[in-house]
């Protein structure tokens, strides 16, 4: 457990403001005060730590090429250290259930999502898995309740990325060669998969339905990715699955926040300035107040440079852009001891200069899992 502290003289972030005071770390929690050493931050910020709801940057770290998959729990220990470097003290990995297979299939998620289960008691900062379920996988049903069970897993988000347009044409899918050489399938038998999935798509609704029905009665929160409509979060909505992953129109957007649903959008959609495939601008609905949180999607250091942005187009002030990385992002997964600075709450946070709005420490349980630059020095004296 961490040593207790007491910091002061810095700009915190606390009750949606940013006020100069101190704040006290005893036994990996915020306090009012605590018994230990007083470390002077005057010229930094403290912000709650950066909750990230869903991302797959550590790809590269758990599988860098591939066959180059040796050990899971270093790649997963590699990530946790960046995601620190980028002010993440809970981090969902999210992981794909899918027909393309290789590190997209179901013997790699196992081993994935078992890997992050495993290691979860040994690290500071949380490490939460996702799984991404690709709903056209009807055989995969009947086990799934009881893999996620084993898992211990606590979000499911559910997708659908078959090209059936082109399957419907008789075309062949985009990328098919490269996909089935990742999956280790020839090119012939990928498409001969992907077409009978196709072709067994009416029996996905009625699935679906008793699955998120099972998988509800287990506490799990459930979500949906790339909601073209108002009727297809309507019908998400009414299987259970209140989070709306990256919705790609206004539409449906709009149709989320209607029905009380949480809408997350991808950090490197803000800082690109739009959609990298003509969806919806994040930067939109963030300014539309559609957005709940942002998550980092497939890049780590989007998340804070989202919230410059925001903030140096003066859409929001910074207590108002930092919401959407933590606060935001915790509530949306029912994490009500983090996302603030508040007594009583788990000591994650973020010291941030305040001129050059660089990290350079990052505390998880009052514990420190990133720490680097001038402020190293202010907690070594």
């Amino acid at each position: 457990m961490s040593a207790p502290l007491h910091v002061q003289g810095a700009g915190i972030l606390r009750d949606g403001r940013i006020e100069t005071g101190d704040i006290g770390l005893a036994d990996g929690m915020f306090a009012d005060d605590a018994p230990g050493r007083r470390i002077d931050l005057s010229g930094y910020l403290v912000l709650p730590g950066i909750v990230d709801l869903h991302g797959d940057g550590f790809e590269r770290h758990v599988a860098p090429r591939r066959g180059a998959m040796k050990s899971l729990s270093e790649g997963l220990r590699a990530a946790a250290s960046e995601l620190a470097v980028n002010g993440v003290t809970t981090g969902v990995l999210a992981q794909f259930q899918s027909w393309e297979g290789g590190l997209r299939g179901a013997d790699f998620a196992d081993q994935v999502l078992t890997a992050i289960a495993a290691l979860n008691d040994t690290l500071d900062m949380d490490l939460i898995g996702q799984l991404r379920f690709e709903v056209n996988l009807i055989d995969d049903y009947d086990a799934l309740p009881a893999r996620i069970d084993a898992w211990g897993l606590r979000y499911v988000v559910f997708n659908d990325h078959l090209p059936h347009d082109r399957l419907a044409a008789g075309r062949k899918p985009p990328r098919l060669t490269g996909q089935a050489l990742k999956a280790g399938r020839s090119p012939e038998r990928h498409l001969a998969l992907m077409q009978d999935l196709h072709a067994r798509r009416a029996d996905v609704p009625p699935a679906l339905d008793r699955l998120c029905a099972d998988l509800a009665a287990r506490g799990v929160r459930m979500g949906s990715h790339d909601d073209r409509s108002a009727d297809t979060r309507a019908i998400w909505r009414g299987r259970g699955a209140r989070i709306a992953e990256f919705p790609e129109t206004l539409d449906a957007a709009e149709a989320a926040r209607a029905g009380g649903d949480i809408v997350v959008m991808g950090a490197p959609n803000v800082v690109r300035g739009g959609s990298h495939n003509g969806n919806v601008s994040a930067l939109d609905l963030v300014t539309l107040g559609l957005c709940d949180a942002l998550a980092s999607d497939y890049h780590y250091p989007s998340l804070i440079r989202a919230v410059r942005f925001i903030t140096d187009a003066g859409l929001r002030d910074l207590a108002g852009a930092w919401a959407l990385v933590s606060q935001g992002p915790a509530q949306a997964l029912d994490l009500p001891d983090r996302g603030r600075i508040a007594p009583g709450l788990r000591a994650d946070f973020v010291v941030m200069n305040a001129e050059t709005r660089r990290v350079e420490a990052t505390f998880a349980q009052g514990t420190v899992t990133h720490m680097t630059g001038a402020v190293a020095a202010r907690f070594l004296a």
